[in-house]
C-alpha cells in the first residue's frame, strides 16, 4: 500500500508539480461560498444514486437466469469501482473540466478544481460524488443487454472504455461548460439530469455490445418461432425496479443542487412520480390486448420509462405534461420491446428500449410540453429570465428542433463509438465467454459458484435440468 501510495503522489508531482499533501495553501478569505444546506443535499442525492446500483444488481439478475446472476452481481460491483477511479482520474475532467466544444481539457486527478461548482455554493469534491454515481448508472445500462454470455475480462475492458472515456466525452458536449450543444442558435439544448446524457448514451452502448455479442445460446426470436427468455425471479426483478425509483429521487430533484429551490425541487419530484405511475399503467395496459396476460416485467420496464422519460424535462413541464410523457414512453417501452425482438437482438433486460428509445423521446419531449414558466435553477430558486417553452405551449419548433440536433449527434456518435469499442474488445477474444462456458453457466464458469448451492445440491441446477431448460 506504501508502495501504491508513493506512485500516485509520484505522478501527481509529475503532471502537476508538488503533490496536495505538500502543498497546502492559506486558506483564500475571498473564497466562493460554501452553502451547507445545498452541500448536505446533493450528498444525500448522490447517495439515493448511488443506491440505484443495488436495483440495477436485483433488477438485472432477476430478468437473467439463475446460472448467471452471480456474474452479473460481481459486474455491478467491480464497474462501480472502476468508474470511480476512472472517473477521478480523468473521466469527470473530459467532461466537466474546459476545453472546447468537443472535449473537457483540466481538472484531471480533480486538479485545479474551483472550490465550488456553479452558483449553488456545493463543494467541488460533493459535485464529483453526485456526478461520479451518474457515470456508473451509464456503465451499470450497458451490462443489462449484455448478460449471460459476456466474459468477466470483457466487461472490465468495456466498463474501461464506457466510463473512462465514452461517457465523459459525449456527455461534454451536453453538460460541459463549454459543450458545443449549449451553444445552438437561437436556442441551447437542454437535459436537465440526464434522458440523454446518461440514459441514451447508456442504452445505445448497451445496444451495440448485444450486436457485438451476438445472441444467448438457445435463443429464438419471435420471427423464428421462438420468444423471450424468462427471467429466474420475477421478485427480486420487481424489487429492484421499485429501487431505482426510489433512486430516482436522487437523480431528478437532486439534480438542482439545490435545497433552497423548494418550488422547483418539488415541482420535479412530482414530475418523476407522475411519470413513472402514467408510464407503469399504460404498459401493462397496452400489453395486455397483445398478450393476453397482466405482464410484470412489461409493467416495471413501463415504470422505468417514465421515469428515464421525464429526466430530461422535468424541471420545465407541468404535472398534466408529466403524466403525457410517462404514458407515450409506456407505449414506446411495448412496442420498443418487440422492435428490438424483430431485429434479433438479445437482450435480456429491455435495457436498450427502456433506456435508449425512452431517453429518446424524454430529450425530444421537452421540445413539445415545456411550459414556459419555469426558468433556469439556481442557489435560490428560478432565473424566470430564462424560461423553455415548448411547441404545445406556444414556444414554436426552436427548442424541438435543438433537442432534435442533441439527441441525433449524441446518439449516433455514441453508437458508432460503441460499435468500435465493442468489435476491439472482441477481437481480444475476451468480450464471450466460450460455448461450453455459457451452457455451464457464467456463475460456475467464470466465478466458482452458482448464487443458488442449494438448488445445485439437490439435483435442481444445470445438470438436474434437460437440454431445453438449460438454455
Amino acid at each position: 500500500m506504501l508502495a501504491v501510495y508513493a506512485l500516485s503522489v509520484a505522478i501527481e508531482r509529475c503532471f502537476f508539480g508538488t503533490a496536495h499533501a505538500a502543498s497546502a495553501a492559506p486558506i483564500d478569505p475571498d473564497a466562493p461560498y460554501i452553502s451547507p444546506i445545498n452541500t448536505a443535499w446533493t450528498l444525500g442525492a448522490a447517495f439515493l444514486v448511488f443506491f440505484m446500483q443495488a436495483g440495477f444488481m436485483c433488477l438485472e439478475a432477476g430478468f437473467s437466469r439463475s446460472r448467471e446472476a452471480v456474474n452479473i452481481i460481481l459486474e455491478g460491483i467491480v464497474d462501480t469501482c472502476l468508474c470511480g477511479v476512472l472517473f477521478w482520474s480523468f473521466g469527470f475532467g473530459l467532461m466537466f473540466g474546459a476545453g472546447n466544444g468537443w472535449i473537457g481539457q483540466q481538472y484531471f486527478m480533480l486538479h485545479g478544481t474551483p472550490r465550488t461548482y456553479g452558483t449553488t455554493g456545493v463543494p467541488m469534491l460533493a459535485f464529483w460524488l453526485f456526478q461520479f454515481a451518474f457515470a456508473d448508472t451509464c456503465s451499470t445500462i450497458t451490462s443489462g443487454a449484455m448478460g449471460g454470455r459476456t466474459g468477466f475480462i470483457g466487461d472490465i475492458l468495456y466498463s474501461i472504455g464506457v466510463s473512462g472515456f465514452i461517457y465523459p466525452i459525449f456527455g461534454h458536449w451536453a453538460w460541459g461548460p463549454d459543450g458545443w450543444l449549449n451553444n445552438i442558435k437561437p436556442v441551447p439544448f437542454h437535459d436537465f439530469a440526464g434522458s440523454t446524457v446518461v440514459h441514451t448514451i447508456g442504452g445505445f452502448i448497451a445496444l451495440a455490445g448485444a450486436i457485438a455479442l451476438g445472441p444467448r445460446i438457445g435463443r429464438k426470436f419471435k420471427r423464428d418461432g421462438g420468444g423471450f427468455m424468462p427471467g429466474h425471479d420475477m421478485v427480486i426483478a420487481a424489487v429492484g425496479g421499485v429501487i431505482l425509483w426510489f433512486g430516482w429521487y436522487g437523480f431528478n430533484p437532486g439534480s438542482t443542487l439545490s435545497a433552497m429551490d423548494a418550488e422547483g425541487t418539488g415541482r420535479v419530484a412530482a414530475n418523476t412520480t407522475l411519470a413513472a405511475c402514467s408510464g407503469g399503467l399504460v404498459a401493462i395496459a397496452v400489453s395486455y390486448p397483445r398478450f393476453k396476460v397482466w405482464d410484470c416485467g412489461l409493467t416495471v420496464n413501463g415504470f422505468l420509462a417514465g421515469l428515464v422519460a421525464i429526466t430530461c424535462p422535468c424541471y420545465w413541464v407541468t404535472p398534466a405534461g408529466a403524466l403525457w410523457i410517462g404514458a407515450i414512453a409506456g407505449v414506446v417501452c411495448v412496442y420498443g420491446l418487440e422492435l428490438i425482438e424483430w431485429f434479433r437482438v438479445d437482450d435480456p433486460v429491455g435495457a436498450v428500449t427502456v433506456h435508449g428509445l425512452c431517453g429518446i423521446w424524454g430529450t425530444l419531449s421537452l421540445g413539445l410540453f415545456a411550459s414556459g414558466e419555469f426558468g433556469a435553477p439556481t442557489s435560490t430558486g428560478a432565473d424566470v429570465s430564462s424560461t423553455v417553452r415548448g411547441l404545445f405551449y406556444g414556444g414554436g419548433a426552436n427548442q424541438l428542433l435543438a433537442q432534435l440536433i442533441g439527441s441525433a449527434s449524441i446518439t449516433l456518435g455514441t453508437f458508432a463509438a460503441s460499435l468500435l469499442l465493442m468489435y476491439l474488445v472482441k477481437k481480444t477474444g475476451t468480450l464471450r465467454v466460450s460455448e461450453a462456458g455459457e451452457l455451464e453457466g457464467l456463475d460456475l464458469h467464470e466465478h466458482g459458484g452458482p448464487a443458488y448451492p442449494d438448488l445445485y445440491n439437490v439435483g435442481i441446477g444445470t445438470e438436474g435440468l434437460t437440454g431445453e431448460q438449460k438454455q
